[in-house]
């Protein structure tokens, strides 16, 4: 049988008309007009005030830390429950991580453990330098209690929303709430550029700075004049063209994945132990991925055995992300709470959620999933 991913990418078409511009106006090198026009286009999308293309959400979230003042010694408070690229940053930076649990209702950020961790600090004198909060699985956090805690003592907020581009929270798109939202055009994402990502901000001087430094910091001069350090992160203008086809159809791709979900909810949603990430009532979920939870006890078999079932008929899945918390090399960090981050890592599956699934690719996850819940009982 042919190998069902848990999410490639899914062109639209439209993307090699832009490569081919590229290729008979000779822009090859970084940075060009379809640079330019897929900022413009992502700012129109998102309602973002300004956007920078780079070479990755990393390097996104990277320009950021480093623009809201994180340096050696500095504590920032971040999701545990992520991948690990939304605290390598820090780490660049000198800075230090503490790890905020998630709540059950949209797996996100706990709010109210942020705002008692940042009340702790601020009693203790040093408050962290910012706090990044992510957007898990195509899922808004609940960004208004979050913010709230934040402009109470004046900390940046940063939003990861890598995951979570065609998403909404109270009708606006999450990433432009904080002082600087990070998005991915990984392979893997709802949109892709193969690899690429985009900072964008409300504050001009902000994302001025930050082109700046992803341009080799070079300063205004004819010749290479450097007053600080600067990074190679722009986004080719050839990989911007693939950028501006894929965020044409993101609505499609969207609708997509959610009858993605739709279907296994549907075909699955009654046996026993399983249970679907939640859409929570503030916004739109894209189901980026179609995430569940299996009660080994009430399913007959855990996560695992699920997952090794499907892989066994060539068929990707894989486990909700193991919290930062949990990884060997984070281990010297506080955690705040971390059980909810936990046990989401214990039962919880990824199911193959691409775009450009078909009903028999789909019917194929759901009868292996059901035959082995019937062998199990």
């Amino acid at each position: 049988m042919s190998r069902i991913y848990l999410s490639p990418p899914h062109m639209s078409g439209l993307e090699q008309q832009y490569v081919q511009e590229v290729f008979a106006s000779n822009w090859i090198a970084p940075l060009g007009p379809q640079v330019d026009a897929f900022e413009q286009e992502f700012c129109a999308v998102t309602g973002a005030r300004y956007a920078l293309a780079l070479s990755s959400g990393t390097a996104a979230l990277h320009l950021a830390l480093r623009l809201s003042g994180v340096g050696p010694g500095d504590e920032v408070l971040v999701s545990t429950l992520t991948f690990s690229a939304s605290v390598n940053p820090i780490i660049y930076e000198g800075g230090y991580p503490t790890f905020i649990d998630s709540e059950p209702v949209s797996w996100n950020m706990d709010p109210d453990l942020l705002a008692e961790t940042l009340a702790a600090r601020a009693r203790a004198g040093k408050l962290p330098k910012s706090v990044v909060v992510v957007h898990l699985y195509g899922q808004s956090a609940n960004l208004e209690p979050i913010m709230a805690a934040c402009q109470r003592y004046d900390v940046p907020l940063i939003e990861d929303a890598a995951e979570a581009l065609g998403a909404t929270y109270q009708g606006k798109t999450p990433g432009t709430f904080g002082k600087a939202g990070i998005f991915s055009f990984n392979g893997n994402k709802i949109i892709t550029t193969s690899g690429g990502g985009m900072l964008v901000s409300d504050d001009k001087a902000f994302i001025d700075h930050a082109r700046k430094l992803a341009t080799q910091a070079r300063d205004p001069a004819p010749h290479y004049e450097h007053s600080e350090i600067g990074y190679n992160y722009r986004l080719s203008n050839i990989l911007a063209g693939v950028g501006r086809g894929q965020l044409a159809v993101l609505e499609q791709r969207v609708q997509a994945r959610r009858a993605n979900f739709a279907y296994y909810a549907a075909m699955l949603g009654d046996l026993p132990g399983i249970c679907f990430m939640p859409e929570a009532p503030w916004g739109r979920h894209t189901r980026w991925l179609t995430v569940l939870t299996i009660d080994p006890a009430q399913f007959g078999a855990d996560r695992e055995a699920v997952r090794l079932a499907l892989e066994a008929e060539n068929i990707e899945a894989r486990p909700v992300w193991k919290p930062m918390h949990l990884q060997p090399v984070f281990a010297a960090y506080e955690a705040v709470g971390g059980q909810v981050a936990a046990s989401l890592f214990r039962d919880g599956l990824c199911l193959p959620s691409g775009s450009s699934l078909t009903d028999a690719d789909r019917a194929r996850v759901v009868q292996i999933v059901r035959a082995l819940h019937e062998k199990g009982t």
